[in-house]
């Protein structure tokens, strides 16, 4: 008797396990994306590998090569993603400059929302179509507003790689604060350094600390992008 009930356990749990296994979702391109930036928004873009994502979807590494062809191809599907969410407006002449500057916002705030990421982005050539659409888009939005071709072209690249390096710093800060128990250098801190400094040897580093340490949340940001969109010409 007690051997019948042993089986029927067994029994039980094969079926429960049965039952768990015909209800999981069946592994797709989107589940693996959303798995790897759900890793991403928690732990941050290190923490991003195959393996992880694999044992989060709780299958094999083996099994996410049949939908992502390694890690570099799901960067890059990461990025096409993330630049899907992007809105594009139809160019105007008479406003290209807000809408460029808007559209670097936007990816801006899309990869702040993903600690790191942007390395993904610095890492792969924009082929996905996704990403090509943004560039489209871009292109489209500067050409409208009267810059020549070649700027654009270099100018669309050189946007994306402020983009990308400002919010890398942001997440390069942001893991400073975790794993070294919170600590940063703070205004105060900084300037305090800089007042102490040689008048001699700095001299308009001590005189305009507080210019060299200004800016609150995105101002920098807004700074460096206005000027670089200013300087593109165009109508």
């Amino acid at each position: 008797m007690p051997v019948d009930r042993r089986i029927e356990r067994q029994l039980r749990k094969l079926e429960k396990r049965a039952a768990q296994t015909s209800r999981k979702p069946p592994l797709s391109v989107e589940r693996i994306v959303q798995t790897a930036l759900d890793i991403v928004a928690a732990e941050g873009f290190e923490a991003l590998t195959m393996r992880r994502v694999a044992a989060t979807l709780d299958t094999g590494p083996a099994s996410l090569y049949a939908h992502v062809v390694n890690k570099a191809d799901l960067d890059e599907l990461l990025i096409g993603y993330l630049c899907s969410r992007i809105v594009l407006p139809e160019p105007d002449p008479q406003t290209w400059r807000e809408q460029t500057f808007d559209l670097a916002a936007q990816i801006r705030d899309q990869y702040l929302r993903y600690p790191g990421i942007s390395q993904a982005a610095l890492g792969v050539v924009p082929s996905n179509p996704e990403a090509l659409r943004l560039s489209e888009g871009m292109l489209g939005i500067l050409l409208a507003g009267g810059v020549p071709a070649q700027t654009a072209a270099w100018a669309i690249d050189a946007l994306s790689l402020y983009v990308n390096a400002y919010c890398l710093e942001i997440g390069l800060w942001a893991r400073q604060m975790d794993t070294d128990g919170g600590w940063v250098v703070t205004h105060d801190t900084l300037m305090g350094r800089f007042e102490a400094l040689s008048e001699d040897d700095f001299p308009l580093t001590k005189r305009y600390a507080a210019e060299l340490t200004a800016g609150e949340g995105h101002d920098r940001f807004d700074f460096a992008m206005r000027t670089m969109i200013n300087g593109l010409g165009g109508h």
